[in-house]
């Protein structure tokens, strides 16, 4: 399987400021690649890095094969980008501006166009007939999600594409890139939104202080995490429960015995709980939200600790001033 996107050792430096230090990205051919990482990560500095509006530092980039500073113009015929803030021409019409981003990025079939653009009209729900200034900030991303969708592309690059979006249109979307996949696209998506990225993705990347801190499936990124066991607690010997091998934080609470288990030892425990005659057996897998939290947890953790520390040296101030 080929990538259409290739960044290794991608570094950003803004004077003294680095945004990116040494990120590596992937995003192959036909899939669905989920780009996380908090506020101030890296995440749009490197979008915009592949779409060519922003030079690199240091690092390697291409997008399809090429160079996205020096060949922007011919890569850009072969995507299609939203972002999660849109701005729209005041005094255009929502569907005006929607044909006029079409006529940038080059209308083939025009009756194709048309019949795609009303089918996305329609299940967005959409009133292409009010003026850009008057939109909320959900109306203005839908305009840009129309525009994106309504013709095809080779990449889609999706920043924060549902923002200000409701969960029904949120569906919608989630639907639509489904069909773009069917028809051969690949996408990268970045999204706060964890459970639409675990909805969409085949993969994804983890960015931090801009590196990559993880990368893959979600089913190879779940090891890292524990998994969820509960069984109901009637009739179990406390004394057996202690002893069920790699369990963290037993407990029993409303009838249920709880406790977590690293996600790879989970088979190697199933044994166990059938000899327990476990009744009412639940296991629930980690969601990515879990995942992506061990990652930032460390650094709240530090935050807290800094404004903790903050807040103490402040009051011993006020003392000694008295």
């Amino acid at each position: 399987m080929t990538n259409v996107v290739e960044i290794s050792g991608l570094r950003k430096n803004f004077g003294r400021v680095t945004a990116l230090d040494g990120l590596d990205l992937r995003v192959a051919s036909g899939e669905v690649h989920g780009f996380l990482g908090p506020n101030g990560a890296g995440k749009s500095t490197t979008i915009r890095i592949l779409l060519g509006l922003m030079r690199a530092t240091g690092g390697d980039v291409t997008v399809f094969g090429r160079n996205p500073w020096t060949d922007a113009a011919d890569i850009h015929r072969r995507i299609a980008y939203v972002p999660g803030d849109v701005n729209l021409w005041p005094n255009l019409t929502g569907g005006e501006a929607i044909d006029l981003i079409a006529r940038l990025r080059g209308i083939g079939g025009r009756s194709a166009y048309a019949a795609r653009r009303a089918h996305l009209v329609d299940i967005f729900q959409f009133d292409p007939g009010k003026k850009g200034r008057a939109y909320s900030k959900g109306n203005r991303q839908k305009v840009a999600l129309i525009a994106a969708l309504a013709l095809p592309a080779d990449l889609y690059i999706f920043d924060e594409p549902t923002s200000g979006l409701d969960p029904l249109m949120e569906a919608v979307f989630r639907q639509e890139v489904t069909g773009a996949l069917a028809d051969g696209a690949s996408v990268l998506l970045s999204s706060h939104i964890l459970s639409e990225v675990e909805h969409l993705c085949d993969r994804v990347s983890i960015i931090r202080a801009g590196r990559t801190v993880e990368s893959g499936t979600l089913a190879e990124l779940r090891h890292l995490t524990r998994t969820e066991i509960s069984f109901g607690s009637e009739g179990m010997d406390p004394a057996r429960l202690g002893a069920i091998p790699g369990a963290h934080d037993l407990m029993v609470d409303g009838g249920r015995v709880r406790f977590t288990a690293d996600s790879d030892a989970v088979p190697g425990l199933l044994g166990t709980l059938a000899e327990l005659g476990a009744p009412g057996l639940t296991i629930t897998p980690p969601s990515l939200e879990e995942l992506f939290m061990r990652h930032y947890h460390d650094d709240i953790s530090d935050r807290q600790s800094e404004t903790d520390a903050d807040g103490s040296r402040r009051q011993h101030a006020r003392r000694g001033a008295r």
